[in-house]
């Protein structure tokens, strides 16, 4: 007969969302166990987030290498070291991973290694042991979704691509989302002749239509080709190469191929359905305080319909475990979710689209401000183009944030208090932006939505 163990709450996935419910859970008191078959830290630290930002970085400083002698700097971009840049990466990963284990062992959660699945409402079986919780938290993540392709050889995912030993010397990108002008801007960084291939009208197609127009701008000056309203039809491989057929007829041959078309869902064959948990091709339905349909069980994070992003999944887990304590947390409203694309320029949003905004409000009832980071002088020592955008209800709060430009990302932070706390543009009169940062351009911008630009032409 299968042991049981019994325990307050079960975690079935140790990613972003998983072990932040684990943790708050055991900080408020209760047993846990956190079952993962992988690694603690789940896609984000181990596939996504950290080891792609550590390969941006590198290309950041291949692109300084590159362009120092026009700031009086001498040296020379001399090819990368993918040994060496691998270690490196690997490196940032394993510290973040210590550092994490030992984290989560501090605060008495029980890390069960093992591929887990839903056998009862309130059970999960690891190999055999039933782990039984008074509620049930599914975070089992997601995985690289494949278009139905086989991937082997030179067709790769994102898992793939974080992993090559020599930097392909050309490359096609099926998908012109996130993901793939990620790598697009990594492999161009590094060398490589890029294509990408997207289906829609524009690259970046979830961003203010203002923002993905400037990406384009710079990809085009940083020689990266694309291809937009462009339909996948099939991909032929031989030993030397790959080339991928469109379905306009034309074919686009490169070293590889990067299926970058988005995250799919993980959560086939965990036995969900079979215990009554609604689902939606594949997805865990949940009502705004991310209960399933089965009492008990929630669901955090990748598995849940909306925006696949680590601090997403991370903040529903705290959530979900103040819920189940009965502290009645604010509802994690998503449309106030900060993102970042970190490809060169770096893109920053938070809140509606301006488009979005005249849906919502009425086209008359909606003002926009962009602010050209032409106008400031840290954007100029840095040699980005860009600009803030804000967009507001007239007379009212402002709705969106907006913004494109090297090492933007770092100023999303003001961008979502903007939109979160609803500020209007003359809540900052007084409020000081320092100089010179590139903060001084949501400052600038500040100043033109309240009527009184002073470092834009109008």
């Amino acid at each position: 007969m299968a042991e049981t163990l019994d325990y307050d709450i079960v975690v079935l996935g140790a990613g972003s969302g998983g072990y932040a419910a684990a943790m708050r859970a055991a900080q408020l008191g209760s047993k846990v166990a956190l079952i993962e078959g992988d690694k603690v830290g789940g896609t984000c630290l181990h596939r996504g987030c950290i080891p792609t930002k550590a390969l941006l970085h590198a290309a950041e400083v291949a692109d300084e290498m590159r362009e120092g002698a026009s700031i009086g700097v001498r040296g020379a971009f001399e090819g990368i070291d993918m040994a060496a840049l691998n270690a490196y990466k690997d490196g940032v990963v394993q510290r973040m991973h210590k550092g994490l284990t030992g984290l989560v062992a501090s605060r008495g959660v029980e890390t069960v290694n093992g591929w887990g699945r839903l056998v009862a409402r309130d059970t999960v079986d690891v190999d055999g042991t039933l782990y039984r919780g008074k509620s049930v938290v599914l975070a089992s993540g997601s995985f690289s979704k494949t278009l139905g392709l086989e991937i082997s050889g030179r067709i790769i995912t994102s898992d793939q691509a974080l992993n090559l030993d020599r930097v392909p010397d050309s490359a096609v990108i099926l998908g012109g989302g996130v993901i793939g002008v990620e790598f697009a801007s990594i492999w161009r960084s590094y060398g490589a002749d890029v294509t990408l291939v997207e289906g829609l009208p524009r690259l970046v197609p979830n961003e203010d239509p203002s923002v993905s127009k400037q990406l384009e701008r710079s990809f085009r000056r940083r020689g990266i080709k694309f291809s937009t309203n462009t339909m996948f039809d099939r991909v032929e491989q031989s030993g030397s190469s790959v080339t991928v057929r469109t379905q306009d007829g034309r074919s686009f041959t490169a070293d590889c191929l990067l299926v970058a078309i988005g995250r799919g869902p993980a959560t086939s064959g965990l036995g969900y359905e079979e215990q009554g948990v609604s689902m939606d091709r594949g997805f865990v339905l949940t009502d705004e305080r991310l209960r399933t349909s089965v009492p008990g069980v929630y669901a955090v994070g990748d598995v849940v319909p909306g925006l696949q992003l680590a601090h997403r999944g991370f903040l529903q887990g705290i959530f979900v475990a103040e819920e189940i304590a009965g502290l009645n947390p604010r509802v994690v409203d998503e449309s106030l979710i900060p993102r970042v694309t970190f490809c060169n320029p770096e893109i920053a949003s938070v809140g509606l689209t301006q488009g979005g905004a005249e849906e919502e409000y009425g086209e008359e009832n909606v003002e926009a401000v962009e602010f050209n980071l032409a106008g400031n002088g840290k954007s100029q020592m840095l040699g980005t183009q860009g600009f803030v955008k804000l967009v507001r209800v007239k007379g009212g709060p402002i709705v969106g944030f907006h913004a494109i430009g090297a090492r933007m990302g770092e100023q999303v932070g003001e961008g979502q208090l903007l939109v979160s706390w609803e500020a209007q543009p003359e809540d900052f009169d007084g409020l000081v932006h320092a100089h010179p940062t590139q903060n001084e351009s949501i400052g600038e911008a500040l100043l033109a939505l309240a009527g009184k630009p002073l470092h834009t032409h109008n």
